[in-house]
């Protein structure tokens, strides 16, 4: 009997908790948010873009100033 608990377990459990979240996707996912969830998704996604150009320019600014200062 525990080897077909185990085959159950194994083959239901999966599907039920798939067939109960959904497919993964990104698309669309702050639609169905309330207004402020949605801003506060754009507002912190704005932040993280922010913080990934400052990183940018940061590394290009010690870029240039190892190629003046070996130059």
């Amino acid at each position: 009997m525990s080897s077909f608990k185990a085959w159950f377990h194994r083959t239901f459990d999966d599907w039920f908790f798939r067939s109960l979240i959904g497919p993964a996707q990104t698309k669309g996912a702050v639609h169905g948010a309330d207004h402020f969830a949605r801003e506060q998704w754009k507002r912190d996604l704005e932040n993280r873009k922010r913080y990934t150009r400052e990183q940018r320019e940061r590394k290009r600014a010690e870029r240039e100033a190892r190629r003046s200062g070996v130059s």
